[in-house]
This record gives C-alpha cells, structure tokens and sequence, in this order.
C-alpha cells in the first residue's frame, strides 16, 4: 500500500497525473470514496497525465466518457449501478482488449469483475477542507510497478 496527503486539489490531481505516467494498455484503475471524495479530481490529472487538455467530469448521468491522450482513457461512473450484469453492460472489457485504460469512481462495485488486476485508489477526505488522504493498492500487473509508483507519487505528494 502506498500512502499520500494532498491539501488542495491540484495536488489530487498531481497524484494522479503521477499515477498515469505509469499507465499501459489494458490498465484498470478502481477509484473508492465518498461523496466529494476527490475521485474525479483524481482523474483529471490522470488525463492531463495521458496529455488530453480537455474538460474532465464525472459521467454520473452518462455511466462513461472517454478521453484520448497517449492511452485512450475511458472514466466510468458505477454509483448508479446495482448489478454485475449492469457493469458487465458496459463493455469495459472490449475497451480494455483494445488497449482502452478504465478508470471507474465508485470502483468497488466492480472489485469482483476488474479488481485482480487494478490499481485500487482509496481518497479520503481529512481534517482541513482540501485535504485527501489517497491510499493506493497494486494488485495484478502493478505488483511489479510498485517501485515505480510510489517513487511517482513521492514526487508530487505534499
């Protein structure tokens, strides 16, 4: 497990910008968190990250937007979701064999379909108004870029 504190959400966003620096083809990242959490700041770096200078927000109504940069990245959202069959609805294992990176906020409801081999984001909020504690959890192929991602994320973290 990785650790960080960030204090603003520029630095959320760092972190994830970080984090896509790292990013490859089929990659999955699970985002969990609260309400105002942080998660779609987090993916607003990983765009920039990727270098897509466009808007970055949260598909709550749509369930996907997708962003093109060095990796296409496709954000989901899974909080309206109730079923396994509703996820497995959205095809996010076709973008993934087609080199897509997912990135899902609410990521938990896809642990049993995409969690072995994702990167796991927990954001939390803390004590001052901007702060997040962002706690990241390799499994799968990021076992072996743990190195690499905490010496990312050390370089950008408060």
């Amino acid at each position: 497990m990785i650790s960080a504190r960030t204090l603003s959400p520029e630095g959320t966003q760092a972190i994830g910008a970080a984090v896509a620096e790292l990013l490859a083809p089929g990659d999955v990242v699970l985002l969990v968190g609260g309400l105002g959490a942080g998660k779609t700041t987090f993916v607003q770096g990983m765009a920039r990250g990727l270098g897509y200078s466009g808007a970055v927000t949260s598909p709550t109504f749509t369930l996907c937007h997708s962003y093109a940069g060095r990796l296409a990245l496709v954000h989901a959202d899974l909080w309206r979701l109730d079923t396994v069959g509703e996820i497995l609805d959205l095809a996010l294992d076709e973008e993934l064999e087609g080199g897509a990176v997912v990135v899902a906020e609410w990521g938990e409801a896809a642990e049993g379909v995409l969690g072995r081999d994702a990167l796991i984001v927990h954001i939390e909020a803390g004590a001052m108004p901007d702060e997040r504690d962002v706690r990241l959890e390799p499994r799968g192929p990021w076992s072996a870029r743990v190195a690499a991602l905490a010496a990312a994320v050390a370089r950008v973290a408060a």
